[in-house]
């Protein structure tokens, strides 16, 4: 088992632990107070089948009381009903303070139980055990929670770090080629927007990803989260450079809400970052070789690079409605250089719409 220990202010708040099973769950559970408390399993409908009797029977055994949430897959429940029955089967369940909400699942799982323990009795304890590539990589490092509102993603939520996030990452075994090529867009987003030489590894080791090589995929997820984890110790909640982060979000998240949630999450920043570059580019930041470079590698792990049935002008009006817009204006993340992103609060709704153009 690898470890990554996230500090805040010098301090320890949450180890990310890296596994090739859940062999050592239940020590690390005890490890943070688990011990005779209450647990509340939240997971999806996909999920459930495949690891929460394996989850429920490692936990039974520390705590007083295993309870399961199971909610039907998919981002159209990301929203606040569910959390509203989430709550009822805490509040039947007798949950206190001091209990905790076990997120087991991908991106949307992760966020709702995150939020609800934000929310429920205004904080309780949770732990994420992330089973996508996107989770494991990105949502369940950092403490971002957050529910959709009607169309507009994210729109409700709550910054609540984690107390444990442990990643089964034979988990990946079980998930169709689609989820997995999904999750590489944060990957290559980390590359970009923090690391040239991990960016160069990631271009040289294709095949052995998509073929779920274990070492490789140990090694990669390894990295991945070093990059986010070190920019969210530095920058917790986003006051800075953890908007980095956020590379292709912008346009993507526009792209996920017009594909009316069609589109996978990590196929939308696909997208989005290709249309980041393309701004990059235009605006004479990085050369056409570099852009079509970056354009290949998301092709490379077939992710889509153009789309067709939306207009540049409605990508462009559903980006006023993103959550990180800042004093009116859209915060966009541009790359100077593979490897060194920055926030540029300049750009036009002129140089957008050139970069939507290149992905149509």
């Amino acid at each position: 088992m690898k470890t990554i220990e996230i500090k805040y202010e010098n301090k320890k708040i949450y180890d990310i632990c890296l596994d090739d099973s859940y062999a050592h769950l239940a020590q690390k559970l005890a490890s943070i107070g688990v011990s005779d408390r209450k647990v509340c399993i939240v997971t999806d409908s996909n999920v459930a089948p495949l690891y929460l009797n394996e989850i429920e029977g490692i936990c039974r055994p520390l705590c007083s009381k295993v309870v399961s949430f199971i909610f039907e897959a998919g981002e159209a429940n990301k929203n606040l009903s569910v959390i509203e029955k989430i709550y009822e089967k805490l509040i039947i369940e007798k949950f206190d303070r001091k209990d905790y909400i076990i997120a087991l699942g991908g991106g949307v799982t992760g966020d709702m139980a995150g939020y609800a323990a934000a929310t429920f009795l205004r904080g309780i304890a949770f732990i994420q055990l992330p089973t996508t590539l996107l989770s494991q990589v990105d949502s369940s490092i950092g403490g971002k929670t957050g529910v959709d509102f009607q169309q507009y993603k994210n729109m409700v939520g709550a910054f609540h770090q984690p107390a444990l996030v442990y990643m089964n990452l034979n988990t990946l075994k079980t998930l169709d080629d689609r989820q997995l090529c999904a999750g590489m867009s944060e990957v290559i987003k980390h590359g970009l927007i923090k690391n040239e030489a991990y960016y160069l590894w990631i271009k040289d080791h294709v095949s052995s990803i998509i073929s779920r090589d274990y070492p490789t995929m140990e090694h990669m997820i390894y990295e991945s989260c070093l990059v986010k984890g070190g920019v969210v110790e530095r920058d917790p909640k986003e006051q800075g450079e953890r908007a980095l982060l956020n590379f292709g979000h912008t346009i993507g998240h526009a792209v996920e809400k017009l594909k009316d949630f069609q589109w996978l999450h990590g196929e939308c920043v696909a997208l989005g970052s290709v249309a980041a570059a393309a701004v990059s580019m235009n605006k004479g930041l990085i050369s056409k070789e570099i852009f079509e470079d970056i354009r290949q590698t998301f092709i490379d792990f077939h992710l889509p690079v153009t789309v067709s049935g939306i207009l540049p002008e409605d990508v462009l009006s559903a980006t006023k409605s993103d959550k990180k817009m800042d004093g009116g204006r859209v915060k966009f993340i541009l790359l100077e250089t593979i490897g060194n992103a920055y926030i540029d609060r300049e750009v036009s709704d002129e140089e957008i719409l050139k970069g939507v153009d290149a992905c149509l």
